[in-house]
């Protein structure tokens, strides 16, 4: 099903799982003051990432009624050429960001797998992981340029639909801004994962030995689902 794009009233694609429960945001008044700003930063030439036709690829990659884990981070990368719609991801080929380093020492030394080569993430999110950013969009150089323009609140709804229609879900916050933005997750229904940022300017802060890919696979398991396999295969 279609939606319209924010930016250019373009067709954007999502998964009918989504876009029923999403439809009415792109109506929004705050989508439509989004809307404005996003298309007033292009005829100012700004350097959006990542591009148009990803802003919504988090969605595009699992749909909601397959979601296991969510991860929540923060901006998309603001290089160019990293950010692709999926948080704490990039494209092949593309130099693996200090946080995404972090976060692979981590998962060597919970579960002994070696850091991959690539820092496309897109095979957890077919695997049921909703990679999703708090704000969608950001300028090149800049980052949190687009923070407070209204992808909060869409991305505020995406949790908000999450924990109320679904059970037994795995919420990832790493840093404050992650945790207060997931303050309002039940946690009677779900499990919250929480732990200071991968960034190479938190991580020693308790990070480093969280564990938390060990924790995410044993509550899936005792909750009946399936793990997330999480070594990537090499490019």
């Amino acid at each position: 099903m279609e939606t319209k794009d924010i930016q250019h009233e373009r067709p954007v694609k999502l998964h009918v799982s989504w876009l029923k429960r999403l439809k009415g945001e792109f109506d929004a008044p705050y989508m439509q003051s989004l809307r404005v700003f996003l298309q007033a930063r292009t005829q100012e030439k700004a350097v959006i990432y990542p591009q148009p036709s990803e802003w919504f690829s988090a969605f595009d990659s699992v749909n909601f009624d397959d979601v296991s884990v969510v991860i929540l981070g923060q901006d998309p990368y603001h290089g160019p050429g990293q950010a692709h719609g999926l948080c704490f991801s990039v494209r092949e080929g593309v130099s693996l960001p200090p946080s995404l380093v972090n976060i692979y020492k981590e998962l060597k030394a919970d579960l002994g797998i070696p850091p991959a080569k690539t820092g496309h993430l897109l095979p957890w999110a077919k695997q049921g992981v909703l990679l999703l950013n708090s704000v969608l969009t950001v300028e090149d150089g800049a980052a949190g340029s687009h923070q407070g323009k209204g992808w909060e609140l869409f991305t505020d709804t995406v949790i908000h639909k999450l924990a109320e229609e679904r059970d037994g879900l795995v919420f990832v916050l790493w840093g404050a801004y992650a945790q207060k933005k997931g303050a309002f997750i039940d946690r009677k229904r779900h499990f919250v994962i929480e732990a200071p940022h991968p960034s190479p300017l938190s991580a020693h802060r308790g990070f480093f030995g969280s564990r938390p890919f060990s924790k995410i696979n044993d509550y899936l398991r005792k909750s009946g689902k399936r793990p997330i396999d999480w070594q990537l295969p090499s490019p």
